[in-house]
């Protein structure tokens, strides 16, 4: 794939929330002792990917967070089927795996939150198949900050 096509294709996955912090998830109930402040959270991410002759732009979001549901993620996009397959908490640290289908094929997620009160950080490790897109990968480094209540 040309370069310009792949570049045009990883801004467009950013811009429009295909790259999986995006889940359609049941509530994820975590243990009551991690230390983080239920609430709005403003969620930052970078991405890296291997031989990319750009840097990709900072994305940044909000978005509630509960003891219920503490993966940092994006709203759903309309047409994107995405399922949590596994969730684990240790101490402050929020691991899970995720997969989510539409058109454009199958991207998984593996990623990680580390929890500190009213601040997080952690990655996620991205891979997409698509057509002519076998075995893409990416690295999201993601922060959040609490920003206050949910309204």
């Amino acid at each position: 794939m040309k370069r310009p096509m792949l570049t045009g294709i990883l801004l467009g996955l950013l811009i429009f929330g295909s790259i999986p912090l995006t889940v359609t998830s049941p509530a994820i109930v975590f243990g009551k002792d991690i230390n983080m402040k239920e609430g709005l959270w403003e969620i930052t991410t970078r991405m890296q990917m291997q031989g990319m002759p750009m840097q990709m732009p900072v994305y940044t979001f909000r978005r509630c967070i509960t003891r219920e549901d503490m993966v940092p993620r994006q709203e759903d996009r309309p047409g994107q089927e995405c399922k949590v397959l596994k969730t684990d908490v240790k101490g402050d640290t929020v691991t899970w795996v995720m997969e989510c289908r539409d058109n454009n094929g199958t991207t998984r997620a593996e990623g990680r939150a580390t929890y500190r009160g009213e601040s997080f950080d952690g990655e996620v490790r991205v891979t997409m198949e698509s057509a002519g897109m076998k075995g893409m990968e990416m690295i999201q480094q993601i922060s959040g900050r609490w920003m206050g209540s949910c309204e």
